[in-house]
């Protein structure tokens, strides 16, 4: 892989995949999908940076460009992925890093975008359950629904091109990046 691809990671919440995201956006081989969405920006999130936030019209104007490789709406707002940066960054040579839920990577899969698909996966539902009771913002309702959603999303994990089970963050990070070609040391 490397040079010129994308790599989409999705996993259930929990899995780790965001901190996977956070090492791999430190290379400067990486370039990390920033989504479009209609929802209003939460306190201290910048526009560009955590989202590009539209308006919904302006929204509807690229989906009728065709400038959105995928898009869903979601509680009511829109979110999607532009696909003018990924090819400036493919076309730059970089790796597009693009984390997305499950629904959106297959709806990538099914339109044909060319990535390697990872799905990181926790070792174990029993894991899967402390992590989310360890972070400490969920209630037990919440829990209970992220998991019986974890267990739904575990079972298209073999629509991936590559499953990680991430039982010791080092090592998945380490398998991640090998998928994506980051193992070697960057040329200067």
């Amino acid at each position: 892989m490397a040079a010129g691809c994308m790599v989409v990671i999705s996993g259930p919440s929990g899995s780790g995949k965001s901190s996977i995201c956070r090492r791999l956006i430190q290379d400067p081989r990486v370039v990390f999908s920033v989504s479009a969405t209609t929802r209003a920006p939460r306190a201290g999130e910048v526009d560009g940076v955590d989202y590009h936030f539209l308006s919904k019209e302006r929204f509807r104007e690229h989906i009728e460009k065709g400038e959105f490789i995928e898009h869903a709406e979601v509680h009511g707002n829109l979110y999607g992925t532009l696909r003018q940066p990924m090819d400036d960054a493919i076309a730059a040579g970089k790796v597009y890093l693009l984390e997305i839920d499950v629904q959106g990577a297959l709806q990538l899969r099914e339109l044909g975008i060319e990535a390697e698909y990872i799905f990181v996966a926790p070792p174990n539902h029993e894991t899967l359950r402390e992590r989310l009771v360890g972070r400490g913002t969920d209630a037990p309702e919440v829990i209970e629904r992220r998991l019986k959603k974890a267990l739904d999303e575990m079972e298209e994990s073999h629509r991936y091109d590559h499953v990680v089970v991430n039982a010791n963050l080092e090592a998945a990070i380490g398998e991640v990046l090998r998928i994506a070609g980051l193992d070697a040391p960057q040329e200067v």
